[in-house]
């Protein structure tokens, strides 16, 4: 059994894995704070599903250095941290406090772990780091000092301090750079989970653009596949630091990612077609190479399939 430490772990991705951490054995330690970027009350119903074996969870915040202090008397053996501000948009209205929370907030874990010899560290990072990558497929050898949105930058400051501390207090870190993550208990705000709520609603969905722009999506259990892998990499005596993208299995238009829900649900969407928004980027596109050599990740679940599981979650 280890003691793992999650960051968010009230959120989509973060109650997820608990659970899958919990099944394993494992003792977990959530710390969400709960905020309002979304309907609370979501994450609470999300953690009220798990298991309280094994389970601790505080209702702090990560840029409150007192309360990290407490909660890192804690026997903790790995850190996992998924909690930030997100959503490009909103990071472009509110820079400061996608700031504060994004890079302070990290760096306040990573000075708890060098001062509790906390050796591993699994950073979650974002493909909007790559901006408007040109390449075909983005690889983490691809130059990321382009990003396009606060949110992406403070994700690459992520990466940076990560690094920094690996190199100063040799600390095993991963940063996964997550591609468009779908599935159930999805973010109300996201593209999919809106548009299948719409159109059970009849009403309209706002479409950007001429819904030509492409994102790899990547089903949550595959992203938990690649997580739960990355703890079995990360754990040796080993010095490490490491990217790696976490992405599905192909990109799909915003144009073909409506018309396969319109498919599942048989019905039409009514579409508003709106102009672009600042901050959007074109194109993602996961080459998961370097995930497949070194963690053996290796997402199995379709888009077709994803988007099934999905509704019938919304429909539950």
């Amino acid at each position: 059994m280890e003691n793992i430490l999650v960051t968010g772990g009230a959120g989509f991705i973060g109650s997820t894995l608990c659970e899958t951490l919990l099944k394993s054995g494992n003792k977990v330690i959530v710390i969400d704070n709960f905020n309002d970027y979304y309907d609370p009350n979501i994450k609470r119903e999300n953690i009220k599903k798990i298991t309280k074996e094994n389970f601790l969870l505080y209702e702090k915040d990560i840029r409150d250095k007192k309360a990290l202090e407490e909660i890192f008397k804690n026997p903790i053996d790995l850190v996992i941290h998924l909690a930030a501000m997100a959503g490009v948009r909103y990071s472009i209205e509110n820079p400061e406090l996608y700031y504060e929370v994004n890079v302070n907030g990290t760096l306040n874990l990573l000075e708890q772990c060098r001062k509790n010899n906390i050796k591993r560290f699994i950073f979650a990072s974002s493909s909007s780091v790559y901006g408007n990558n040109k390449q075909v497929t983005f690889s983490e050898e691809d130059n990321v000092d382009y990003p396009i949105s606060p949110y992406a930058a403070t994700k690459k400051s992520g990466e940076l301090l990560c690094f920094t501390y690996h190199h100063l207090y040799n600390i095993n870190v991963a940063c996964l750079r997550f591609f468009t993550v779908y599935g159930p208990k999805q973010r109300p705000d996201l593209a999919i989970h809106k548009f299948v709520r719409l159109i059970l609603e009849d009403k309209q969905i706002p479409v950007y653009g001429e819904g030509a722009t492409k994102r790899d999506y990547t089903y949550v259990d595959d992203i938990i596949d690649g997580i739960v892998k990355t703890i079995d990499w990360i754990e040796d005596s080993e010095s490490k630091y490491e990217v790696f993208n976490l992405g599905g299995d192909h990109t799909v238009s915003l144009n073909e990612m409506v018309s396969e829900i319109e498919k599942k649900l048989g019905k039409k969407a009514i579409i508003n077609r709106i102009a672009m928004q600042q901050g959007d980027v074109d194109k993602t596109s996961a080459n998961i190479s370097k995930a497949r050599d070194l963690l053996k990740y290796n997402p199995s679940v379709s888009f077709e399939e994803g988007i099934g599981h999905f509704i019938n979650w919304v429909k539950s």
